[in-house]
């Protein structure tokens, strides 16, 4: 009687000291007041279904988060055999701006990725392109697959897939167009659902939903999502920033098969590093709500 005693005791006072959602998303907002900015977060677990929404339908520059999109629009347009990863794609940094059709420029300077521009003049493959555009999230690869592939046939897929506010006007680095409001947006709900795709295998196909994926796992940005996380938990992501925003979004992959879609938008932040290490912070939020 003395052991069922205790262990009931313990049970009691384990099932108390559980976070609950609403408990979690005090943690979350505490953690992100500390800071300068308006956050934004969406986490849905995919083995019980549980959401945690902030702002989940308020609207944020997409910066670079646009780049899933576009390389789930490269894959369908495979599968409709319209194109192959296999096509050749010659290296060029002109293009024309949304705004007005004159020409722009892409440097060196202002992109993630600076060896690509060693090449230019050169063919490079579309899959390469896409590794690159999301590894590295590399400026100019991402420009030379959007005119490939089309940003109003990007916008249209997400409409199809169900994400009503992710909008792809443009490749990046179009000054004129910025200036004129004709921005990529998006919100932390749309990439929640078009991740929460990918981890079922419903974007495109089931193989290119893995591929895909296996493109994310090997991103190089890693100091928000993942960053505080267990050296075994996998995230397969995409990470977006530009002056007064940083991103993340993606999915969560634990040792023991579970896994879960995260989204963490901020825009109007003041400093980088620490917006980034609160990410980092309320991610470990998260993970230890779902493995506690």
């Amino acid at each position: 009687m003395t052991v069922l005693y205790v262990l009931a005791v313990w049970s009691s006072a384990e099932a108390q000291s559980k976070l609950t959602l609403e408990q979690l998303t005090q943690k979350i907002d505490a953690e992100f007041s500390k800071q300068t900015g308006v956050f934004a977060v969406a986490f849905k677990d995919l083995t019980t279904g549980k959401e945690l929404l902030i702002r989940e339908r308020e609207v944020f520059h997409a910066a670079s988060t646009m780049k899933t999109p576009v390389m789930i629009e490269v894959y369908k347009q495979v599968a409709e055999h319209k194109l192959a990863l296999s096509d050749s794609i010659t290296i060029k940094t002109e293009f024309k701006s949304l705004a007005d059709n004159s020409p722009y420029h892409l440097r060196a300077l202002e992109d993630s990725d600076t060896a690509i521009y060693k090449h230019v003049g050169t063919k490079r493959t579309l899959a390469s392109l896409v590794y690159d555009m999301i590894i590295v999230s590399s400026n100019l690869a991402t420009n030379l697959v959007i005119e490939r592939v089309g940003a109003h046939n990007v916008t249209q897929t997400m409409r199809d897939l169900g994400a009503k506010d992710i909008e792809v006007l443009r490749g990046v680095e179009d000054s004129k167009a910025f200036a004129e409001g004709l921005n990529n947006t998006t919100t932390a709900y749309d990439l929640m659902l078009i991740f929460d795709k990918l981890a079922t295998g419903k974007v495109v196909s089931a193989d290119a939903s893995k591929a895909m994926i296996a493109t994310l796992l090997d991103q190089k940005f890693n100091s928000a999502i993942p960053a505080k996380l267990p050296k075994d938990v996998r995230v397969a992501h995409k990470t977006g920033s530009l002056t007064g925003v940083r991103h993340d979004s993606g999915i969560v992959f634990l040792p023991d098969g579970r896994k879960y879609v995260l989204v963490l938008l901020s825009k109007g932040i003041k400093e980088d590093a620490l917006v980034s290490d609160a990410m980092a912070t309320v991610s470990k939020f998260i993970y230890q709500y779902v493995t506690q």
